[in-house]
């Protein structure tokens, strides 16, 4: 699981202007969000690099399931 959702809503981001900003289309974007599919490392990274936050803050870490 991944945290672009809380990341983009957090910084007020819409996720069209992240589709735009990656080359990738808003469903695929919105599939990225809603947690259906999960980007590669490197998109993962673009992505990362595009919000300029550390990729780790992208990841769900928690373990307390």
């Amino acid at each position: 699981m991944n945290r672009i959702k809380e990341v983009l809503d957090e910084r007020g981001i819409k996720q069209t202007w992240l589709a735009e900003k990656l080359g990738k289309s808003f469903c695929m974007v919105n599939s990225y969000v809603c947690n259906r599919r999960q980007p590669s490392l490197e998109v993962l990274f673009e992505i990362a690099k595009i919000l300029n936050v550390n990729p780790k803050e992208l990841i769900d870490s928690d373990d307390s399931n």
